[in-house]
């Protein structure tokens, strides 16, 4: 009962305390309120843009932090323990030179969106402190996501070099990266991540319905960057008046047009609903590549559906809408043609069939879907030998159906 009390304090204490707080003030208020739970040395460290690297939040400007201790400022996810539970969502120890453990790793997720891990050395080791721990990192992750918006100390510590104002804009856009419930998993990637221009994503729960979008702007500069952003607000305000897929693209069209004239600025697009409680697909497609459906770990098919043209070049093509029916554990994968036509410094593309396979063999090792990602976009990045040349962008859906 004792225990149990520290630990409501603890999180309750923290709560209050951070309504008029500032993301700077977050890691000294965590470590005092952390510590009537009997939780001491509490560090948190947030995942860089494009997940490479955990970063320490020192609540100092983050302008580059030194190292605190024997907890370095900066851990490399590929390399570390730290970063082995964030790629794994586990909790890990690591053991002092007495063989029990020196301080642990935490994952900070809000929802089932990754954002960092905290590393906290307990002060008295017993059978709760796992929970409180767990309980002390979900917390916390939750202020730091609602903090960050706000925050340009945050923009700092998770960047590695100055981002262009085309991605600027697109970042401030795009929903979280990942997002989960017991019916459906949506995950996605973009990169380059500071070069970002004409690439956007979507995604939206109402109801039983996710709605999915992927776009791919004309460009790769600011202007493509502005006409995706204006594509995507315009879907999501048709969207949410009611209208239907078919009708919500012409209503971007219409918008498109009005703003860049006929056939001087167009967005490829697949817009889609997905059913969550039926497993029913609907989508349109505007001059988009096909989504791809993995099922039973295997690459079943690409989803034809008659293309119309792409919003904003007004050619008069009809819209068709598509279904199909998934099946639990199908997974849908809506993408770009950055993706697949990056090419190796030889000049071969990565290709469709390597995208679609490296994901199904990463499946079939139990990674988790922004893990699978994660591991998918480095792959990317390092066939086109670090660099691309185009947009890449993929929006992973997995529903699960009745085996959740």
């Amino acid at each position: 009962m004792k225990a149990q009390c520290g630990t409501a304090r603890m999180l309750t204490e923290l709560l209050a305390a951070s309504h008029r707080s500032s993301l700077e003030e977050l890691p000294a208020l965590v470590v005092e309120h952390a510590a009537h739970a009997g939780l001491g040395g509490v560090l948190i460290y947030v995942a860089d843009l494009q997940q490479d690297v955990l970063r320490l939040l020192t609540g100092h400007g983050e302008d580059g932090a030194a190292d605190t201790g024997d907890r370095a400022a900066e851990l490399r996810i590929d390399a570390t323990l730290a970063g082995r539970g964030f790629q794994e969502t586990r909790v890990l120890a690591r053991p002092d030179s007495e063989g029990q453990p020196g301080h642990w790793w935490v994952p900070m997720l809000d929802g089932t969106e990754r954002v960092g891990m905290l590393c906290i050395s307990p002060r008295d080791a017993d059978e709760g402190d796992a929970d409180d721990m767990r309980a002390l990192a979900s917390l916390v992750a939750l202020l730091v996501s609602s903090k960050r918006a706000h925050s340009d100390a945050y923009a700092r510590l998770v960047r590695s070099r100055p981002m262009h104002v085309a991605a600027e804009m697109q970042w401030t856009l795009m929903p979280p990266l990942t997002f989960a419930n017991n019916e459906v998993v949506i995950s996605a990637a973009m990169e380059p991540a500071y070069e970002v221009g004409g690439d956007a994503f979507d995604y939206a729960i109402a109801g039983d319905v996710a709605h999915l979008g992927i776009f791919d702007a004309m460009g790769h500069d600011v202007s493509a960057g502005l006409t995706a952003s204006l594509a995507v607000a315009a879907c999501r305000n048709n969207r949410r008046q009611g209208a239907g897929l078919a009708a919500t693209t012409e209503a971007i069209e219409k918008v498109l047009i009005a703003e860049f004239g006929r056939s001087t600025r167009y967005v490829t697009s697949i817009l889609a609903d997905l059913d969550t409680s039926t497993g029913l697909l609907s989508w349109v497609n505007r001059g988009h590549l096909s989504p791809v459906v993995i099922r039973g770990g295997r690459w079943t098919s690409s989803l034809a559906c008659p293309p119309a043209h792409p919003m904003g070049l007004d050619l008069g093509l009809a819209v068709t809408l598509c279904r199909e029916q998934l099946e639990p554990g199908d997974r849908v994968l809506l993408y770009t043609d950055g993706i697949t036509e990056a090419r190796s410094p030889y000049g071969r593309e990565f290709g469709l069939s390597r995208f679609v396979d490296f994901i199904i063999r990463h499946t079939a090792d139990g990674l988790p879907v922004p893990e699978t990602l994660r591991r998918l976009i480095h792959s990317v990045l390092h066939y086109h030998d670090g660099r691309l040349q185009d947009d890449a962008t993929v929006l992973l859906t997995e529903w699960h159906g009745n085996d959740h």
